[in-house]
């Protein structure tokens, strides 16, 4: 048995942006899932800083006698927003984003 058996991928169908109808083996995590997101760069013809392609895992259909959920990508044009660690321990935000403060009137 090599190091690689122990490496588990699947082949992920992408939608949308330049990537559209394209499928690439990703990796799987431990629990079995691809990452929530995927970021491809892309290097600029330039010598620029590279652009960042961003995808987002959806779930593609119900899969073998519905009990398996299987994954694609679909473009996010916007980019990803970077998530944060929030831990139980820890004070939520006073005024949740998007939304006004009493205080403010």
């Amino acid at each position: 048995m090599s190091d690689t058996d122990l490496v588990k991928s699947e082949d992920t169908p992408f939608e949308g942006g330049p990537m559209d109808g394209r499928v690439l083996p990703v990796l799987l995590g431990i629990t079995g899932h691809p990452p929530k997101t995927y970021r491809i760069p892309v290097p600029d013809p330039a010598g620029g800083p590279p652009t960042v392609l961003a995808y987002r895992r959806v779930p593609r259909g119900p899969g073998k006698v519905g009990l398996t959920n299987r994954w694609k990508y679909e473009y996010a044009p916007e980019g990803v927003p970077p998530r944060r660690l929030t831990w139980p321990w820890s004070k939520p935000h006073a005024t949740p984003p998007g939304k006004r403060d009493d205080a403010d009137g």
